[in-house]
């Protein structure tokens, strides 16, 4: 009899005991649903910035992968009626470098604009092609010169694969370490989204040595320049000026990049047009 009403109590005490528990966490997610609840619907509520053509990501991305497919289609163009000889050996591999880390992008960025990788990815294919006719151009016909132009060429590429590989393979430990260390502005360089660690900072950086190639051949003879690498080249400056504003995250670098970029190659093109078409008539 003890021992039953001993258990009894026990019984009831440990029910006591849950039913208090349950009260308490009740009483402590009442407040935090409310507060979930309350912030919903101020989002819903909370009026949306209409979507026009200036504030369209989609829009902008389309437009800038169209000007894309231009420059792709100027490759495979000049491929099949340009001489090799007016091939830019440093433009050809700035622009395969600079095509593969944007075919990256263009994948993980937000929103995800598959066009824009696409092209990209046929790009590198057709620069590649134009790489192999320059270089086999200066091998046979270049003389000593053009041999020792390709074999420097040649150790150069060798040289930057090997420290594209070795930064691409070392770069997430190291960014850990930083990320861990608690570095204070270093820590913040490193965990940021658009940060050195990220495609979202190398891809415009590799359209900055497109716009420093040009820079640096603004006088270049123009029967060596392309109008259709060229007008495509200046489209996609344009486009992407706007575009890069408009993705998440947003890139800074690259709205600067491409301002760069329209003007060095609009420059090029008012050089060739008025050679081509208005110089000629006079």
């Amino acid at each position: 009899m003890i021992a039953s009403r001993a258990f009894t109590r026990l019984s009831s005490n440990s029910a006591l005991r849950t039913k208090t528990i349950h009260r308490r966490l009740l009483t402590t997610k009442e407040p935090v649903k409310k507060e979930a609840n309350n912030a919903a619907k101020e989002a819903a509520a909370a009026p949306k910035e209409e979507v026009t053509w200036w504030n369209s990501a989609e829009l902008w991305g389309r437009l800038g992968a169209i000007a894309g497919w231009g420059m792709s289609g100027a490759a495979i163009y000049d491929a099949t009626s340009s001489s090799p000889e007016i091939i830019s050996l440093n433009m050809t591999t700035v622009l395969i470098v600079y095509s593969s880390l944007f075919a990256r992008w263009a994948f993980i960025v937000k929103p995800q604009n598959l066009l824009l990788a696409g092209c990209h990815v046929t790009n590198v294919g057709a620069q590649l092609n134009q790489l192999r006719r320059s270089l086999e151009y200066k091998s046979e016909k270049g003389g000593e010169k053009g041999k020792e132009e390709v074999e420097k060429f040649m150790y150069s590429a060798a040289a930057g694969a090997v420290g594209g590989a070795a930064c691409l393979l070392a770069g997430p430990a190291v960014r850990g370490k930083l990320i861990a260390a608690n570095l204070g502005i270093l820590t913040t360089v490193a965990a940021a989204e658009a940060g050195p660690f990220t495609t979202h900072f190398w891809a415009p950086m590799s359209k900055w040595l497109i716009s420093g190639a040009s820079f640096m051949d603004l006088y270049r003879d123009t029967d060596k320049i392309s109008i259709a690498q060229y007008s495509a080249l200046t489209a996609t400056g344009f486009f992407f000026s706007r575009y890069s504003l408009l993705v998440q995250p947003v890139n800074y670098t690259l709205c600067s990049v491409n301002i760069a970029l329209f003007g060095s190659s609009g420059w090029h093109l008012g050089r060739k047009i008025n050679a081509d078409f208005i110089e000629k008539k006079k």
